[in-house]
This record gives C-alpha cells, sequence and structure tokens, in this order.
C-alpha cells in the first residue's frame, strides 16, 4: 500500500490543488515517479508471476497495478515471463535485449557507429522507456506476440487490443486528464511534469533490469546455425543474470527483491520476501559444483559495470553462430 500511496497520493494533491506552487508540482510528480517504479517492480511484477499471494484471484487483480500506470498487464505477462524467463540473453528472443538501431545489448546483435557512444547517451533513451510502454510499444509488442503465436487465436487478439484501448484511455484520462481539468496549473506545466514523472520511472526500472543482464560477468548464449542453444535451464539462467547490493534492506523492499535475480530466475514462483533467505543456498550450491554465481556487492559498481559494458557491447564486432 505505500508504494502504490507513493505513486496516487501525489497526484491528488496536484489534482486538488494542494500542491499550489510550480515547485510542489514538480516534487509531487518526481515521487509519484517513484512510486509507479516501486508499484511496477515491488507489487505487480510478483503479482503477474503468480508470487504475490497463493489465491490467483488475489494475484490477477494485483497484477492490475500494472495497467493502473499506465503499462498492459496481457503483454508483460507474455514479454516478461514468456519470452525473458524463457529466453534469457538470448537475441532475437528475448525482448529485453531486442534494441532499436540506436543501441546494442547482445555481441549477438548487429553492430553500427552509432553504438560506440551508446555508453553516454544509452540513459536518456533508459528515461523514456516507460513512456514508449504507455503510448505506442504496448500496442507494437501486442501485435508481435499475436504474430509469433503467443495468443491462442485472433478472437483472443481483438479482445486484448480492446482492452489495451480501454485501460490506455482510462489510464490518460486519470492521470493526465483530472490534472488538467482540476488543478490550478497550465496544460503545459502538467505535461512537463508527467514528463518528468516518466522520467525518474524510466530510468529506475530500465536500471535495474539492465544492471542484471547488461554486465561484463553474464553471458550471451549464441545458437548454432540450427538455432539449438546448448545447455540446461538452470545453468543457463546462472551464467545469464547477476544479482546486485544483496544487503541494501531499503533497495530490498523498494524493488522487490530483483536485486536477487539470480534466485528470482531460478525461482520465479517464489515471493521476494524468500529470495534473501534462499541466496545463501544457492551461492552454496553454486561453488560446491563450481558453477557461476554472479553478484555485485553494491547498486553504485553495478551501474559502472553496466556502464562499461555498454561500452564494450558499442565497439565489438557481431559474433557469428556456431556451426552445427
Amino acid at each position: 500500500m505505500l508504494l502504490v500511496s507513493l505513486y496516487l497520493v501525489p497526484l491528488v494533491l496536484i489534482t486538488t490543488g494542494v500542491a499550489s506552487t510550480t515547485f510542489q508540482l514538480f516534487v509531487c510528480f518526481v515521487l509519484s515517479g517513484f512510486g509507479m517504479a516501486g508499484v511496477g517492480m515491488g507489487v505487480m511484477h510478483d503479482a503477474i508471476h503468480g508470487s504475490y499471494s497463493k489465491n490467483p484471484k488475489i494475484n490477477k487483480r494485483v497484477g492490475y497495478t500494472l495497467d493502473m500506470i499506465g503499462a498492459s498487464s496481457i503483454v508483460w505477462r507474455m514479454q516478461h515471463n514468456v519470452l525473458h524467463h524463457s529466453y534469457t540473453n538470448i537475441d532475437d528472443h528475448d525482448d529485453d535485449i531486442n534494441a532499436p538501431f540506436f543501441l546494442r545489448f547482445s555481441p549477438n546483435a548487429p553492430q553500427n557507429n552509432l553504438h560506440k557512444y551508446q555508453h553516454l547517451y544509452a540513459w536518456f533513451f533508459y528515461s523514456l522507456s516507460t513512456l514508449s510502454w504507455v503510448t505506442a510499444k504496448d500496442f507494437v509488442r501486442l501485435k508481435r506476440y499475436y504474430k509469433k503465436g503467443l495468443m491462442k487465436n485472433e478472437k483472443d487478439y481483438r479482445q486484448a487490443v480492446l482492452k489495451l484501448i480501454a485501460c490506455k484511455i482510462g489510464y490518460f484520462s486519470i492521470i493526465l486528464g483530472l490534472p488538467l481539468l482540476f488543478s490550478p496549473f497550465s496544460a503545459g506545466m502538467i505535461l512537463l511534469g508527467y514528463l518528468a514523472m516518466h522520467f525518474v520511472t524510466g530510468l529506475t526500472i530500465t536500471m535495474v533490469f539492465q544492471i542484471a543482464h547488461i554486465v561484463e560477468d553474464v553471458n550471451f548464449p549464441l545458437p548454432d546455425s540450427n538455432g539449438i542453444v546448448d545447455g540446461e535451464r538452470i545453468l543457463h539462467q546462472l551464467a545469464t543474470t547477476c544479482n546486485f547490493a544483496p544487503d541494501n534492506k531499503f533497495l530490498f523492499w523498494f524493488v522487490g527483491g530483483l536485486n536477487y535475480q539470480v534466485e528470482h530466475h531460478l525461482f520465479p514462483d517464489i515471493c521476494h520476501v524468500h529470495y534473501k533467505d534462499i541466496a545463501p543456498i544457492v551461492k552454496a550450491t553454486a561453488e560446491e559444483f563450481n558453477i557461476p554465481y554472479h553478484s555485485k556487492p553494491n547498486f553504485v559498481m553495478a551501474v559502472l559495470d553496466h556502464f562499461k559494458m555498454l561500452y564494450v557491447l558499442g565497439n565489438m564486432p557481431k559474433l557469428e553462430p556456431i556451426k552445427a
């Protein structure tokens, strides 16, 4: 409830005019941005994985908090639960590393001259990520996933499109419409504040996921010419995932345990509150069998490692598939 309140209460203060100065307006939108990020990572993420509650109905309802913050729970289930968790760090399959032409998140992806500078400009585009979710990206992904066969039939796809349209209309009517109608601020100021909110959310959420999978220690498995990737699922997840700041209690709460990405990828159906308890067991087992267990001691080191990895990916040539 605290994270949901952090998202909604500042917006209420803006709409009702309690936030009456420009400074207060932007403070409220920034706080709401952190609340939005917290809802996305600490609330809906467990729910859509089915690990927030033992009751599937509760998980389904809590999962709608993603629609409340403007994204789509329908699209997220396919993009995250199916593609990201099944094909972690595999180019063209894991949508988390499928990037537009000006970004390169895998050594197996095509390289161009812009990538040499991505370690400098990627952060700006990270800030725009959730803004793209609440506008066009969900529609683009939904259509692509339907074509991939991730939806049963055309009827389900059409219903999903209608739900998506309805959710977007409801979201923008409340989050932007009400402040525009009732707050004392101009439309321009409201829109600037709204953009600031998404800059905070986009950078926060994207950073948490990027530093877990796009760092120097992890692997980017390369399929052979037949499209086959060697390895067992558990070993694959250990090789492609990295923890960060495992001793940071506040971060653990705010990001919903996603600083324990290794444990999350091994046991996505377990509620995140248990990750810190099972982590020592996972680490000891990995050491016993000489299996990689990646972890950065703090958040800053993880971010710096991601910065270096962006540079490396921007300057290394594309790897070629292994011949069968």
